[in-house]
């Protein structure tokens, strides 16, 4: 089993996210208003590596970082591997980051190298604060009872459902939440109610900023309670995996995937039922099940060794993923990664 670590930060002024959109994630500055969107960019990021595994193939290398959903593949054949992977080595020793370029649409790797002494700095401020997390649990999504494990009183007993008490009161609601927060996509030509918009027509990568800021819009502007679920694919050469139909039908694979999960009040004749739905629109039309959302990422269509085998259901604040284990999280109070994210991709594409 993989082991990784997260660390958070407190609060950034302005500035702070200046920088950060500028050196921490440096594509690209537009935020998406109906332009045309872009087949290639460079994703320049700080991020530390979670795991490194070997490739089925035998000549390649997989590795994890904790800021990115997206599995890099360093090949054995590349002219700079000694020097990638010793950089990849150190940081997964240290915890410490390295400055990685890859190609935004493919995920194809450009450049590593190590930070600068502003940049390292900056760094280790973002991750003076860390929250635990609860651990994942296993699961064998075969063997799911949907008829009882989307109900969360009955089932879903996670420690952090005690954080928050109120629910969505019907799905007609849960959609009216949905709907908002898809009306945002960058994609939409448009003013848009949240700036900066977000691009659920890029699903790559960015799964963690558009779900903070998805968490912004059900608890600031609905005034529910959310929390997030992350989905998992812990073992070697196995991924999540999902055919994009809604933007193209191209193959997207991660590592972990995660977006919000709200509590609806739902009616059975006489008796109601408080169900785990999660809004993510750049994989479905409308609120889904728990159970749907998880089954959605085990597409053998696209990968023979699809699956997911974990999960867990963390407090909203958790920015990045609580893995296997209870390991530590990072948080954004203040969406400065997020928003800087969000501009990152506000022009990416999913299938050429």
């Amino acid at each position: 089993m993989l082991t990784l670590r997260f660390a958070g930060k407190k609060m950034m002024a302005p500035l702070a996210l200046f920088f950060l959109a500028t050196i921490h994630f440096s594509s690209h500055q537009n935020q998406g208003s109906g332009k045309p969107p872009q087949k290639s960019f460079n994703d320049t990021a700080l991020v530390t590596v979670g795991a490194i595994l070997p490739n089925a193939d035998g000549r390649s290398l997989e590795v994890i970082f904790n800021e990115r959903a997206h599995v890099l593949r360093l090949s054995r054949e590349e002219k700079d591997f000694t020097v990638y992977n010793r950089l990849f080595e150190a940081s997964l020793k240290s915890k410490g980051p390295v400055r990685v370029i890859t190609d935004g649409i493919k995920g194809n790797l450009l450049q590593v190298a190590e930070p600068s002494p502003k940049e390292l700095a900056f760094f280790r401020e973002m991750r003076k604060e860390i929250l635990t997390g609860e651990p994942a649990r296993k699961i064998e999504l075969s063997k799911i009872d949907t008829a009882t494990f989307n109900i969360v009183d009955e089932y879903l007993k996670w420690p952090v459902f005690n954080l928050c008490m109120t629910v969505v009161p019907s799905f007609a609601k849960a959609k009216e939440i949905f709907d908002y927060c898809a009306a945002q996509s960058c994609h939409i030509v448009g003013p848009k109610q949240v700036t900066p918009c977000i691009p659920f027509q890029y699903v790559h990568d960015g799964c963690y900023a558009r779900a903070h800021k998805m968490r912004w819009i059900i608890e600031k502007h609905f005034g529910y309670c959310s929390e997030k679920v992350f989905s998992f694919a812990t073992v070697a050469n196995h991924k999540l995996a999902v055919k994009a139909d809604k933007w193209g039908g191209c193959c997207v694979e991660w590592w972990y995937h995660v977006t919000p999960l709200i509590r609806v009040k739902t009616q059975f004749g006489r008796k109601s039922l408080i169900l785990a739905y999660v809004i993510d629109p750049g994989m479905f039309n409308q609120p889904v099940l728990l159970s749907t959302w998880l089954n959605a990422q085990k597409s053998t269509t696209c990968n023979a060794n699809a699956t997911v085998d974990s999960y867990s259901i963390q407090p909203s604040s958790a920015y990045t993923p609580s893995y296997p284990g209870g390991t530590p999280y990072a948080t954004d109070p203040n969406y400065v990664q997020t928003n800087a994210m969000l501009i990152n991709y506000a022009n990416g594409i999913t299938c050429n």
